[in-house]
């Protein structure tokens, strides 16, 4: 599977990671983005020795879209703390099934994971484990299908808890598009979906070392994101 490079220089090394794609290895043993550029670079190196790759986030298996990675300890550990300051943004654009209640806004839940299943829920402020979760939205367009309205929504991920735009769309009564795990209209679908209507397609951060402001853009892809060319907005 040919990966899409968005820039890459010391420090930092940025792609674009498929839909159905593990961001990682897992219990699956398919091929994951780490490991497969973990390869191209010791090709490209020369097979030299072992090279040095972290991943600075995470996408779900089904999502696609702008993954960064660092190339040295010293980024690792600077991209790492403006993770978990928020200085480093993150946009989403989305197709949901249904609507939301209003064109723009922010949701703010707090969610707990159950490590046993891999999934995520929206509970009570104050039950233990959980962790507060947030995020904005822009409704772009909404269209009528055959199989009932769908949105196309652009997001601003503020926190990043473990399955948060999946959770909080779905709680909304708007779900991602082919999310068989958290969309009600999609999860009596026998079929599997190895992608989603989810896509990271912008990324800012401070470049580690120059200090210089760096923004990352991709466009989105995949069965959901075609609904799109059905209808003229």
């Amino acid at each position: 599977m040919k990966i899409e490079m968005l820039y890459e220089d010391d420090d930092l090394l940025v792609c674009v990671k498929p839909q159905g794609m593990p961001a990682q290895s897992d219990k699956s043993l398919e091929v994951d983005l780490l490991s497969d550029r973990k390869t191209y670079l010791f090709e490209k190196n020369g097979k030299k020795e072992e090279p040095y790759l972290a991943m600075i986030h995470r996408l779900d298996r089904p999502v696609g879209g702008i993954m960064i990675f660092a190339k040295n300890k010293e980024a690792a550990a600077s991209l790492s703390k403006q993770m978990q300051d928020g200085e480093i943004y993150k946009y989403y654009q989305a197709i949901l099934t249904g609507t939301l209640k209003q064109e723009e806004g922010t949701l703010v839940d707090y969610m707990v994971k159950d490590a046993k299943t891999n999934t995520s829920k929206i509970v009570k402020e104050g039950t233990p484990g959980a962790k507060r979760a947030e995020l904005s939205y822009e409704v772009l367009d909404v269209m009528e299908t055959d199989e009932g309205i769908i949105s196309y929504v652009l997001i601003a991920l503020v926190t990043g808890r473990h399955h948060q735009i999946r959770v909080q769309l779905a709680n909304q009564n708007a779900g991602i598009w082919g999310d068989t795990k958290y969309n009600k209209k999609f999860q009596k679908v026998k079929k599997n979906y190895k992608q989603i209507g989810l896509y990271c397609t912008r990324m800012e951060l401070i470049h580690p070392s120059t200090g210089k402001e760096m923004v990352f853009k991709c466009e989105p892809e995949g069965e959901a994101f075609e609904l799109l060319d059905l209808e003229e907005f």
